[in-house]
């Protein structure tokens, strides 16, 4: 497919922590098409992340309520992945001048962006962030599974940036990665979701 061909002709970035893998323009999975994951871990025994595009219909107050205060709008649960959707993970978007570092309740992933302790106090959270969101649900991949598919040309890795993680929900996010990466991948960003509307 010509977006495997593409993605392998580009410089590639390794997966890390506050990463992105942006599913390639076609790919065949329905699971992860236009899918952006971020990796909230990546080492010699596994990747994990989680799926910031895919909303659900259930609203975070019938499930989380006393976290309600601290999620950004649209305030639904987000479906992360296909494995284990009863655990959920949270990610957050700081405010400006709080140092993640200092904050043992906060996993820094980037700039302004962090994995959220859900054992912490609701109220200490929101005190520190712009926005979070819960995202039921992981992808992993076990050893050497993830660097096949990236050489394969499955995914593109491209840093995140902590709004990623609150987008609004009109955004169209996949698109909004691709725009913002060099040449040529912009010229993808309008790739439409299901080809035969193009």
């Amino acid at each position: 497919m010509y977006a495997d061909r593409l993605f392998n002709a580009l410089e590639r970035n390794e997966p890390a922590p506050g990463q992105l893998l942006v599913a390639a323009p076609g790919m065949n999975s329905p699971e992860f098409a236009r899918s952006v994951i971020l990796v909230v871990e990546h080492n010699e025994l596994m990747t994990f992340g989680v799926n910031l595009c895919k909303r659900s219909e259930l609203a975070v107050i019938n499930v989380l309520p006393e976290w309600l205060n601290a999620v950004a709008k649209p305030q639904a649960l987000y479906i992360g992945g296909p494995l284990n959707q009863q655990s959920v993970v949270g990610l957050a978007m700081t405010q400006q001048g709080v140092d993640i570092d200092k904050e043992p309740q906060l996993n820094k992933l980037a700039p302004r962006l962090a994995h959220v302790d859900l054992r912490s106090e609701p109220e200490e959270i929101a005190a520190l962030v712009d926005g979070m969101r819960f995202f039921a649900g992981y992808a992993e991949w076990a050893p050497g599974q993830l660097n096949e598919e990236i050489q394969r040309g499955d995914w593109f890795v491209a840093p995140a940036l902590a709004q990623d993680v609150i987008t609004p929900g009109a955004a169209d996010l996949w698109s909004d990665v691709m725009k913002r990466q060099q040449m040529p991948l912009p010229l993808y960003s309008t790739f439409p979701a299901d080809i035969r509307d193009n």
